[in-house]
């Protein structure tokens, strides 16, 4: 099969977790579904729409591929308004992983923007089923509003029956929100961690990223251990159409996931 032509997969279940965010259980109509790693992402096309990158958020109970999407663009609405039993294209999974395995023995800082927490759902879940083999793990995670956070019953299970320190702050509270209030950066000084024995995950926006990167690396982490996920402007996946070039760098082929001591440099060019 050609490396762009999309597999048919059927929506196995849908979730509504916000008003503009849902998420999709995804089977093959043929075989069992892919392996992947934490970090990767498919390719999801909606017939007669277009085509995205979409981190892989989780593996349903019956081996599903498990995608967190939020409607914001034409293709993300297509996708959002599925049901069970329609059909959409994948490809992949693609991509460099997190290296979880990597940070077997050093404390765990997990820092999630908006959206960033669905990638990242997967390093969390990892963590958890291997608990005994990292030292301490801290979540942070940040959105815009209480409405927006993404997956607040297992936040609460991963801090309530796992041993993590979970943290969330909201850039605008609503009447009921008794949380911190403002950037998740503010948030680092809340947990505990020995930074030169400290591996860290990051994803959401760039300029985001960057600030905790930086806040890290002050607090003496290395830079090799704080890892982050960029997907900006994947098209094609397999390395063919360049749109998703960062200097040197093919996103989908050399990452999305990157070490900040391979990323710094290139992200601090103004629109490279």
């Amino acid at each position: 099969m050609h490396p762009m032509t999309p597999v048919p997969y059927r929506v196995r279940s849908r979730r509504p977790d916000r008003a503009d965010t849902v998420t999709l259980a995804l089977e093959p109509l043929s075989g069992p579904c892919p392996g992947f790693l934490p970090g990767q992402f498919t390719m999801i096309y909606a017939r007669g729409v277009g085509e995205i990158p979409m981190s892989i958020s989780g593996r349903g109970r019956t081996g599903t591929l498990v995608h967190t999407i939020r409607a914001v663009g034409a293709v993300s609405r297509a996708l959002c308004r599925k049901r069970p039993g329609d059909l959409v294209g994948v490809r992949g999974p693609y991509g460099t992983a997190w290296d979880v395995p990597g940070a077997a023995g050093l404390d765990v800082v997990v820092v999630a923007g908006g959206l960033g927490l669905a990638p990242l759902r997967t390093v969390v879940r990892e963590l958890i089923a291997h608990r005994s083999r990292f030292g301490r793990i801290s979540v942070i995670a940040g959105t815009r509003t209480p409405m927006t956070l993404l997956y607040p019953r297992e936040l609460a299970r991963w801090r309530d029956a796992h041993d993590i320190d979970v943290q969330v702050t909201v850039d605008h509270p609503d009447p009921a929100w008794k949380g911190p209030v403002g950037l998740v950066t503010r948030l680092i000084d809340r947990i505990v961690f020995e930074p030169r024995r400290t591996a860290s995950f990051v994803c959401g926006p760039e300029a985001m990223m960057r600030a905790v990167a930086d806040d890290l690396l002050r607090r003496g982490v290395r830079p090799e251990r704080v890892v982050l996920s960029l997907e900006r402007n994947m098209k094609c996946g397999v390395g063919r159409c360049g749109h998703c070039q960062l200097g040197p760098l093919l996103l989908c082929l050399d990452g999305p996931v990157l070490g900040y001591d391979r990323a710094a440099g290139l992200l601090a060019v103004k629109e490279l």
